[in-house]
């Protein structure tokens, strides 16, 4: 009787957990909905594209296509997807399909590219769903509100970050994420090579997720190619595996291989690397990613200034864009030594080998892992090259998971997800989605806030004063760069003032979330379980 009353009380459980996770994802289902007549940006016109060009050209011209400024650059898998995409979109309006018609953007086109991208973001549900059950229940409280699985679950579902920048700035990250998200799952599952899978698939989706590859590799060689640890947590170098990393060896070659195969037999892969990387598009992005080469150019624009008002520098050699183009793609330093590629490159590398070290030398399993990821995010975010501030949520997301289990990590949490968030403002200039960015980051930013203390309510605060006073500084920001400065005359003269300012601000908050995580893990001794395993 014990144990039927035991099995009852497990499937009512269940049950209760699919009704919420049910409603969660309904929820923000139906708000992308409501979000299709919204502003969409250039990005719109970008796929758009892409789906002409695989759709009207063979293999052979996809990488070489030129008719637009908006030539395909994603990796094959990516290419594939907006073929197959669209053999449904001819018949929502064939015109899309014309090459010729740039910016293109019919009711019909709009609907269709706006309803493809909540369509394919089942993946990501899904993925959250597997996420969510990987999630150590132990603080679970009474209240089913309460329980990490449930603030996880509304943390990734409803990231205010991801739908801004999907359903209304216009790009398919969501699936992409939950690929990412789903491999992540996988491994925390011990299903390594069902993760190592997903991760390949997803690298030639969108080559942008190289940057966490090194999370990767390593955890899989410590946790799967080796298959045993010492008494003392160090590694059994005679469990070495080698069906494993043949198995492993196999999967990244055969993915790769039916990826770029293709192009290696029409000798095209020299054309698809110069598409994938554009190193001719200048350190930064249009509007800076609010990393440490915003707080470079920052120095480098007021040692001009100063240098210009005491007479320590000629005028008529000051670099035009440097002072007058605000924040363009091929920024001039004028004072400081000016960044090539190969400096990020190092940049880079030298920033993430740290946390690659700890997740070889000091094991902490999944959890290890998962800061492993977002430090490599981080790392390629503060120094990478052209980096985009979309980027932000390639370490917000995984940052999510982790957010839930000790209160230390949801502090960082905390501080990252706000700054990130805000950060992304830039991105819809427009007046009708001035209140529509507002609230939807007030209320995942409260609701953040909220759930993350009740669930550490036991513990020590989540901020301390002065992180909370820089959080609290966003606001002003907000009201002088959307209703202050327009009405300056410094509009005519100085647009880009408000762009800087989000982007140098920000940048300060995310490099302190940065350091702050990397302190964490460098100091943080290895664990008695993690030992025995």
């Amino acid at each position: 009787m014990r144990g039927g009353s035991v099995s009852a009380a497990r499937a009512m459980a269940v049950a209760a957990g699919r009704r919420w996770f049910r409603a969660l994802a309904l929820g923000v289902s139906f708000l992308k909905c409501l979000l299709i007549p919204t502003y969409h940006s250039t990005d719109f016109e970008v796929h758009r594209n892409w789906l002409a060009i695989t759709h009207n050209l063979p293999l052979s011209q996809w990488y070489y296509e030129a008719t637009s400024e908006w030539t395909l650059d994603y990796p094959p898998f990516f290419a594939w997807f907006e073929y197959a995409l669209s053999h449904i979109a001819k018949y929502f309006d064939p015109e899309m399909l014309v090459i010729q018609n740039l910016n293109y953007s019919s009711h019909a086109t709009i609907f269709f590219q706006r309803f493809s991208v909540i369509f394919t973001d089942i993946l990501f549900i899904y993925a959250v769903r597997e996420c969510c059950r990987c999630v150590n229940g132990k603080r679970a409280g009474k209240d089913i509100m309460e329980k990490p699985t449930f603030i996880l679950a509304a943390l990734l579902l409803w990231n205010f970050g991801l739908l801004i920048v999907d359903h209304i700035h216009f790009q398919y990250n969501g699936f992409l994420f939950g690929l990412m998200l789903l491999s992540i799952a996988r491994l925390c599952q011990k299903r390594y090579l069902e993760g190592a899978l997903l991760f390949a698939v997803l690298l030639h989706f969108k080559h942008i997720y190289v940057y966490v590859a090194p999370a990767y590799g390593i955890y899989l060689l410590r946790s799967y190619c080796f298959t045993a640890n010492n008494a003392d947590g160090s590694l059994k170098w005679r469990s070495f595996s080698f069906l494993h990393v043949t198995l492993m060896g196999l999967i990244v070659c055969l993915v790769s291989a039916l990826s770029l195969g293709p192009f290696v037999v029409l000798g095209q892969l020299p054309q698809v690397i110069s598409r994938l990387f554009p190193f001719k598009r200048g350190l930064c992005h249009a509007y800076w990613a609010p990393n440490f080469w915003a707080l470079y150019n920052a120095m480098d624009k007021a040692l001009t200034v100063v240098g210009l008002k005491y007479n320590f520098l000629d005028p008529t050699k000051i670099p035009k864009a440097s002072m007058t183009g605000g924040l363009v793609q091929e920024f001039q330093h004028t004072v400081l030594p000016s960044v090539t590629p190969l400096a990020t490159l190092i940049c880079t590398l030298v920033s993430i080998l740290p946390s690659v070290f700890c997740l070889w030398f000091k094991p902490q399993g999944p959890r290890g892992f998962l800061q492993c990821i977002v430090l490599c995010a981080l790392s390629s975010f503060m120094f990478g090259w052209h980096v985009h501030e979309k980027a932000i949520l390639l370490a917000i997301l995984p940052l999510s998971l982790l957010s839930v289990q000790r209160a230390k990590d949801a502090g960082i949490y905390l501080i990252l997800t706000t700054t990130g968030h805000f950060s992304l403002f830039p991105l819809l200039f427009t007046s009708p989605e001035l209140p529509i960015k507002i609230l939807l980051m007030l209320l995942f930013t409260v609701y953040s806030f909220s759930s993350l203390k009740s669930l550490f309510r036991r513990e020590r605060p989540l901020l301390n004063w002065l992180e909370t006073i820089y959080l609290i500084q966003l606001v002003p920001l907000e009201v002088f760069c959307e209703i202050i400065f327009p009405l300056t005359p410094w509009k005519l003269t100085f647009p880009f003032v408000p762009l800087l300012l989000t982007s140098v601000y920000c940048a300060l908050g995310i490099t302190y979330a940065w350091l702050k995580l990397y302190v964490s893990v460098l100091t943080e001794p290895i664990s008695v379980r993690q030992k025995a395993e």
